[in-house]
């Protein structure tokens, strides 16, 4: 059994936030490794923005302010800079990356990676690729997100109506969906519906700037049907994901996972995007859905995706076989590599 300390200082929330209801991508993946390494008997010991000590599913919550433990055999830094070096005396020191890391150039940020040289870990190979080269480190890794039980069970299912699915950032690429789908998709398809779960109850804070812009604008397009939701929780969003025809997601330049297309695939929805960030990595391109290089194409192909219900199935199987992705469990077997 090692003891392993995670820390991050953003947005306040714990385990039992994360069974209850939405939390952002990199939030989930936080609550789901800590409690995957607890799950594989090792102490666990979580100091975050949480509003109060908390013990839940093996894993122990308690607040920055209440003090972090002197040494650990893995420690895991949680995006933030300030958070590198809260462990003096540990193993193995990781910051764990889940935005681009041009921001790393920052000298706040140089100045504690030098000091520290932890390992960065990012999620994938268009992550890794925005780590600059000259930047001082412990080492580098690559390790995918995981996914949740509820998306990895999915089984084959007859085609669904005619519905499509957002499920992510609203600032990342709705405002443009929302012009395609009324310019282009429905009037292909007047019977399609496009179902977006999305709101600040994801970020646990109020809505960031410009986002209930987009949303009052889903709103209003309700005749070209266009309907929103609350954002779900795990179990819940699986069930809603269950009856989706495909997800559409341009991506973005920002995204160097995107939580939400890979739970999509591994339920087995088809996908189509364009290649930003890291969405293209989510979709395998003419086998679970499209990786569209330009507008035009975006649209036909959901066109294609809502309407040709011999393509739907193709695809819908081939994510089922091939996008369940790794466990969290798994996840935490590669993080636990790093201690020896």
């Amino acid at each position: 059994m090692a003891s392993v300390v995670m820390a991050d200082d953003g947005i306040a929330f714990d385990g039992a936030m994360a069974d209850e209801g939405p939390l952002g991508g990199a939030e989930t993946a936080f609550v789901a490794l800590a409690e995957a390494f607890a799950q594989r008997g090792h102490r666990v010991i979580v100091r975050n923005r949480c509003h109060a000590s908390l013990n839940h599913k093996r894993v122990c919550w308690a607040p920055l302010s209440s003090g972090i433990p002197d040494a650990c055999d893995l420690y895991i830094g949680n995006r933030g800079h300030r958070v590198i070096g809260l462990v003096r005396n540990a193993g193995r020191r990781v910051f764990w990356l889940h935005n681009p890391a041009g921001y790393l150039k920052k000298p706040r940020n140089l100045c504690r990676l030098a000091r520290y040289h932890p390992i960065l870990v990012t999620s994938g190979r268009y992550h890794a690729g925005t780590i600059p080269r000259w930047l001082p480190r412990g080492g580098q890794e690559t390790i995918p997100y995981g996914l949740l039980q509820p998306f990895r069970g999915a089984k084959p299912r007859q085609t669904p109506p005619p519905r499509a699915i957002f499920t992510s950032n609203p600032l990342r690429g709705l405002d443009w969906l929302l012009d395609l789908w009324v310019a282009r998709i429905a009037p292909a398809v007047p019977q399609a519906e496009l179902h977006i779960y999305a709101g600040a109850a994801v970020y646990g804070r109020a809505s960031p700037p410009g986002m209930e812009e987009v949303l009052a604008r889903a709103d209003a397009l309700a005749r070209f049907g266009i309907c929103r939701f609350a954002p779900l929780g795990h179990s819940r969003l699986a069930a809603v994901l269950a009856g989706a025809r495909v997800m559409l997601y341009r991506g973005d330049p920002g995204e160097t996972f995107c939580l939400a297309l890979a739970e999509a695939q591994a339920m087995g929805v088809p996908a189509v995007v364009k290649p930003l960030g890291s969405a293209g990595e989510r979709v395998m391109d003419g086998v679970t859905g499209r990786v569209a290089e330009d507008d035009e194409s975006f649209a036909a192909a959901a066109v294609a995706s809502l309407t040709d219900d011999a393509l739907w199935q193709r695809w819908h199987l081939a994510a089922l076989e091939h996008q369940r992705g790794l466990s969290w469990d798994a996840v935490a077997a590669r993080f636990e590599a790093l201690i020896s």
